[in-house]
């Protein structure tokens, strides 16, 4: 069943951040993110392991995302408090993504080729699908998703490889 929760909260909040900035209320983000991150920390054993997780993934999304704004491949008209950097929104989502690691994605952590494809796959899928919905923009596609994809792999790989060591999940 935590199983199932997981993944649902996690669509919840994949919808919410998205949907929230495609509709001008990217200030939904950071509830959804206090709501699904502070349900996850509820259920965790080490629930400081999986804060230094959720810390680490927002951290580096939101360099990642920056450096993509940078490149001048994605653009972001809402929630974008420091021009020339990402949006809230997106950090958020990043923090939400990070409480799948060590519960629904658990199985990829330790296979790190499979997880650099997840990567590589599932990374451009959802920020085109965020483009579809209007929640940011790709200033050129094929260059984007080049990016993403490649960016996504290397990102998923370090990830999961934190989640290992910042496992809130397994019994201490």
């Amino acid at each position: 069943m935590k199983l199932v929760i997981n993944i649902v909260l996690y669509q919840i909040g994949w919808f919410a951040c998205a949907l929230g900035a495609a509709y001008g209320f990217p200030w939904i983000a950071p509830l959804a993110l206090f709501l699904i991150v502070g349900w996850h920390l509820s259920r965790a054993e080490q629930p400081l392991k999986e804060l230094a997780l959720v810390t680490t993934a927002a951290f580096l999304g939101a360099l990642f995302d920056t450096l993509l704004v940078q490149s001048g491949w994605i653009r972001f008209e809402s929630g974008v408090l420091i021009e020339g950097t990402t949006a809230y929104w997106m950090v958020a989502l990043w923090a939400i993504f990070a409480t799948t690691l060590n519960v629904s994605l658990r199985s990829l952590r330790s296979r790190l080729a499979l997880s650099a494809l997840f990567g590589a796959i599932g990374g451009p899928i959802a920020y085109y699908a965020g483009v579809k919905l209007g929640a940011l923009e790709f200033i050129t596609t094929a260059s984007a998703l080049a990016a993403i994809a490649t960016g996504w792999a290397l990102l998923a790989v370090v990830l999961f490889a934190t989640a290992l060591r910042l496992d809130g999940y397994a019994r201490a």
